[in-house]
């Protein structure tokens, strides 16, 4: 069965690091990470979060007013041939 990762998609960088900052002082684990392309086809920063801290992540995003587009769940995945040039 393959990992499903949680992220935060945002309609710009300033949500995105607002909400990074707001999890960070209530001790919740966040990534600041590229938007994977399966989630979103634009460019575009994201945050990488526990499936565990969800419900808190959706409160704080109420509660501060901070927009965001979706939360997606990805497919884990690691293609160790990618980039590789030798």
């Amino acid at each position: 069965m393959a990992e499903i990762q949680h992220y935060v998609l945002f309609p710009n960088h300033d949500n995105a690091m607002r909400l990074y900052r707001e999890l960070k002082r209530l001790g919740v684990w966040a990534v600041i990470a590229p938007t994977p392309r399966s989630a979103s086809k634009c460019c575009g920063v994201s945050l990488m979060v526990e499936k565990d801290d969800l419900e808190k992540i959706q409160e704080t995003v109420m509660e501060k007013e901070i927009d965001i587009l979706k939360i997606a769940e990805v497919e884990k995945g690691f293609n160790p041939h990618r980039d590789r040039y030798c």
